[in-house]
């Protein structure tokens, strides 16, 4: 079975998102939770943290699935909203500021089970 979890317009930019998404790819999902317990950015691990165990609840919930072998087989980061705001600048200039956010995608799978196979 494949659990899949998104959370849409984090306020975070892909970019740096992208950074902690790599490191948990992958992974199951246990060493996944503590990869992400002792990240520096804590502020991304914890939204991803989040979505991890939204991930295995809905997996307890459904009662198929082992969680001991639940892996992330696919994590997303893409683009959301851009915010576009100005900063006032000398001589009477504006400075465009660009306030971006994310949209991550986490596919929770069985191990040796990929995330385009149907039940």
């Amino acid at each position: 079975m494949v659990v899949t979890v998104k959370n849409r317009g984090i306020g975070i930019a892909p970019r740096k998102v992208r950074l902690v998404a790599d490191l948990i790819r992958r992974r199951s999902a246990q060493d996944a939770l503590k990869v992400l317990r002792f990240n520096p950015k804590q502020e991304i691990a914890l939204v991803l943290t989040k979505l991890i165990n939204s991930g295995l609840a809905i997996a307890v919930e459904s009662e198929k699935v082992d969680l001991d072998l639940l892996h992330v087989t696919k994590i997303t980061v893409d683009g959301g909203r851009t915010l576009k705001r100005f900063q006032p600048r000398a001589k009477g200039r504006a400075f465009r500021i660009r306030k971006r956010s994310s949209h991550v995608t986490v596919e929770l799978a069985e191990e040796g089970r990929e995330g385009t196979e149907k039940e």
